[in-house]
């Protein structure tokens, strides 16, 4: 049957509504094909407006005030509503006009709507054609402008307007960034956000123009420190922090160095995790802590170096730490290089000493300056495990000992492990990565010390000793150990612990059962979301037949193998009397008769048979006639079952099964024979394992993807079918 023709509906038109102040609102069919300029000179016309080319139409949304363009129109919808108001070209040209011959209190207001008109780009690429940006550089240049309202609108008409990215940074002069400067270092004396926007300025000079050098000479870390101490405008606070970010990144590697020893100090590390923090705070600290971490680079990418001597010594330091109190059993001549009585590096008296390092746990015990090469992480490895024996002496030479002293294999290396370590925490902090644009992980316990790495290493260390016993690991589980630390360690950064000693508290409740605990739930979880997905719910309705098709195939399979059963008379076992049954291949008839306990008879040495097609039911339990009589109550009655015939000369065939499994196997396949649904629990747990198992397999795929518990919706039907194909 052919449908009845619709009215076909133009997608080109969408109906709108356009405002005008004081006037009554139009309803309007707008023809996104025609030009713009046309239709608003006809609604120009309809309100009795002559210059209709100073005219545009505006978004009038709370989050969207744009002009509308040829180039955002498409953002029209039916029901839109639009305002009639001055084109970007005419309020421009207004906006000058005072700001050039207007009263003080002209230029304020004017200045405070061109911050929100700045927004739009068509208005800023007007504005800035008409030579607007230029003024506004002048009365920001203008010391001797009094009015705080002028400076602080005209600082944030600039910003909006720089924001664009249609005008280079180099255009202003030194004497504006001097002021700009100005401004952030007696903050006291303006408004808040006449700080706000001079400081975002001259994050955007450093970043963006070659007259950073002025910024990085006038602004000292000190005044950025007092800002931060003294203020208390969140905006502020981060514009400052981002400011200080752009002059760590355009600094050189000494200035660097210098500064982040400089923030390291405690009073600054309270300035800047101080006065709560915004989403935007927590990306500049983010940053902040990506780039001073990021100094570690150096150390992280350098191999050991034979000539080195600090290294040389620093492991040799290792060694004497852990083990002086050994010294008396050394030799005279071992005595004299211990204290380094034979120039060189630690290549020298190796040989004496290599069974230290050995107990130290270095893969290379003779010359352990080797473990040091492979970068990451390099010689920064050596660093952090010098600081932790210096600093955590007590529980170094405890590690050390417990696992040297092992007669097992279940020994922790501690050089091996330390080394590998290193790496984990260069890897899960990124180090040697520039900070990511979006990303916020930022840990507040890196500016709780002024030598936050090696301390977060130190607490780690401890952690993956304790880890290693309680997997009781030996050398062959050295990478999972690791995987299991780096779960820990992760986990607990995801947390945010305060400082250093919130995160030894909060990673020592993470032990190995925990992580196990954890990850099993987490699977399980996953697993039973995925289960709900209407998507996986109909996968498994379509193989559902077929796990069940191979559950019967091996319940019959077993039948034809055949058992061997007790004989029972009045449910109490006769001894030493045995009978076998088995399935025919084809399926049809169960054969059976006496048997001995060893041999198992073929078809032919059975002599009884039992056609499937006369079975009439299957009995179990107490309703099987030869339970009914059964006079102990440890007759086995949970595992007795009997077939009962069409044919009343028959009496039933009993069965007593030697234990569970082979009872549920034989009555599903019994049932199977009759085309009766199985039904015993060994039959579900079946199902549900190979249906588990099935699924995942299918789904290999789809690792790491979320499934949505519903299906995308469908689209609905065209307007019309009349599709039209331009070759």
């Amino acid at each position: 049957m052919i449908p009845k023709k619709m009215p076909v509906k133009d997608a080109h038109i969408v109906k709108i509504a356009v405002e005008r102040e004081n006037h009554m609102a139009q309803l309007i069919n707008l023809d996104q094909r025609h030009p713009l300029a046309s239709k608003i000179q006809e609604i120009c016309n309809i309100w009795s407006i002559s210059d209709h080319q100073n005219y545009a139409l505006q978004f009038c949304e709370t989050n969207n005030m744009k002009y509308v363009t040829e180039k955002n129109r498409n953002e029209i919808k039916n029901g839109s509503v639009l305002r009639l108001q001055y084109s970007p070209s005419k309020t421009a040209s207004d906006a000058l006009e005072t700001l050039i011959n207007g009263t003080a209190q002209e230029k304020a207001q004017r200045l405070k709507e061109l911050t929100s008109l700045s927004m739009d780009h068509t208005f800023a690429l007007e504005f800035i054609k008409e030579k607007g940006l230029d003024i506004l550089i002048k009365m920001i240049e203008d010391v001797n402008q009094k009015d705080e309202e002028i400076l602080k609108y005209s600082l944030a008409s600039f910003v909006e307007l720089m924001e664009h990215g249609t005008v280079s940074w180099e255009v202003p002069e030194s004497s504006f960034v001097a002021r700009n400067i100005e401004i952030v270092r007696n903050f006291q004396k303006y408004p808040a956000k006449c700080g706000e926007s001079a400081l975002s300025n001259l994050e955007n000079i450093v970043q963006s123009s070659s007259k950073y050098v002025l910024v990085a000479e006038e602004i000292k870390l000190q005044d950025i420190l007092r800002l931060l101490q003294e203020v208390n405008s969140p905006v502020m606070r981060q514009n400052a922090i981002a400011l200080l970010n752009a002059l760590f990144m355009k600094a050189e590697e000494p200035r660097k160095r210098a500064i982040a020893h400089t923030i390291s100090a405690k009073q600054y590390r309270l300035a800047l995790i101080g006065n709560g923090l915004s989403t935007e705070m927590t990306h500049q600290l983010y940053v902040l802590q990506t780039l001073t971490l990021g100094l570690l680079e150096k150390r992280m990418r350098m191999k050991m170096n034979a000539q080195d001597q600090d290294a040389h010594e620093k492991i040799k330091e290792l060694r004497r730490i852990a083990f002086d109190d050994y010294a008396g059993t050394l030799s005279l001549n071992d005595e004299h290089i211990r204290r380094g009585g034979s120039g060189g590096g630690s290549g020298a008296g190796n040989v004496n000493f290599s069974q230290y390092y050995k107990k130290l746990g270095f893969k290379c015990d003779i010359n352990p300056a080797q473990d040091f090469i492979e970068t990451p992480p390099g010689i920064l490895a050596l660093d952090c495990m010098v600081y932790f024996a210096r600093n955590y002496t007590q529980q170094y030479t405890k590690i050390v000992h417990e696992n040297s002293c092992r007669a097992d294999e279940h020994e922790c290396p501690f050089g091996r492990t330390s080394i590998e370590l290193v790496k984990v925490l260069c890897l899960i902090l990124r180090i040697g990565e520039p900070p990511a644009e979006q990303s916020g992980d930022f840990q507040p316990m890196f500016f709780t010390h002024d030598q936050p790495f090696e301390e977060f290493f130190c607490i780690c260390v401890i952690t993956l000793n304790r880890t290693w016993k309680d997997m009781r690991a030996t050398a062959e589980d050295f990478q999972k150990v690791c995987s299991v630390v780096r779960e820990q360690i992760q986990r607990t950064l995801k947390l945010r612990p305060e400082n250093l000693e919130d995160f030894r508290s909060k990673i020592a409740l993470l032990t190995y059962q925990q992580i196990t605990t954890l990850r099993q739930q987490e699977r399980t979880s996953k697993e039973e979301c995925d289960s709900t997905a209407s998507a996986i719910v109909k996968l498994k309705e379509k193989i559902s037949p077929q796990i069940v098709e191979l559950i019967k195939q091996q319940r019959l399979s077993f039948l034809v193998e055949g058992t061997r059963f007790a004989k029972y008379l009045r449910g109490t076992r006769t001894k030493d009397k045995f009978w076998y049954a088995r399935l025919s291949p084809n399926h049809k008839v169960i054969h059976y008769g006496d048997c001995d306990e060893k041999n198992i008879p073929t078809l032919e040495e059975l002599p009884k048979k039992l056609p499937i097609i006369d079975i009439k039911q299957l009995l179990e339990g107490k309703e099987c006639p030869h339970m009914k009589e059964a006079r102990t109550r440890k007759s086995p009655v949970n595992f007795a079952f009997s077939i009962t015939f069409e044919c009343m000369d028959h009496s039933t065939l009993d069965f007593v099964a030697p234990d569970e499994s082979i009872f549920n196997y034989w009555t599903d396949g019994i049932n199977a024979l009759l085309g009766q649904e199985m039904c015993s629990k060994q039959k579900k747990e079946d199902f549900d394992t190979l249906l588990s198992m099935e699924i995942k397999l299918r789904l290999l795929d789809t690792e790491g993807v979320d499934i949505s518990k519903d299906p995308p919706p469908i689209p609905e039907d065209p307007e019309n079918y009349d599709f039209c194909f331009e070759s």
